[in-house]
């Protein structure tokens, strides 16, 4: 029996490059969890910085920002970014960013399938790593991380500006 809101998702989820028009609802999903609420701002109209950094990403060609569909509903959004590297025998890197899910459709299994489908993006651009990184307070994050097969090798260190 589904909740109120909640959206059943077989199979059928497609992926594509995000556009213009899908910025409303990836900012909402973006904000709709306990960290994304402190630090994005979903309102009407959108501060003017996400649609600068849409166009830069989308004029980027390392950079492509993917939604996730069901039928015509966007599910989940994530960025992968494609970073040539003179490590690794100057092999490339896929990184992929700002994962989420809308809150209909989460312990689904689109979580994974988005992740899958990023690793495969990343297989077909040439890549040799695919890395991420997860707040250290989302450990359920971690753990679904763990279960795809990555490993926490390093320790990420940020510098807020």
């Amino acid at each position: 029996m589904l909740q109120k809101g909640v959206v059943e998702v077989e199979r059928d989820i497609t992926f594509r490059l995000a556009a213009e028009e899908d910025l409303e609802r990836i900012v909402q999903m973006l904000a709709d969890d306990v960290l994304g609420e402190e630090r994005e701002r979903y309102e009407d109209p959108l501060p003017e910085g996400y649609l600068k950094a849409f166009k830069a990403i989308e004029s980027d060609p390392n950079n492509e920002l993917t939604v996730a569909c069901h039928d015509k509903e966007i599910i989940g959004v994530m960025q992968i970014t494609f970073t040539p590297y003179l490590t690794h025998q100057g092999s490339w890197r896929a990184t992929i960013e700002g994962v989420r899910t809308s809150s209909a459709v989460r312990g689904q299994g689109v979580g994974s399938k988005m992740i899958n489908w990023a690793v495969d993006r990343a297989r077909e651009r040439g890549c040799s790593l695919v890395q991420l990184t997860t707040d250290k307070q989302r450990g359920e994050a971690l753990r679904f991380y763990q279960k795809l097969g990555f490993t926490a090798t390093h320790e990420g260190m940020k510098m807020k500006l």
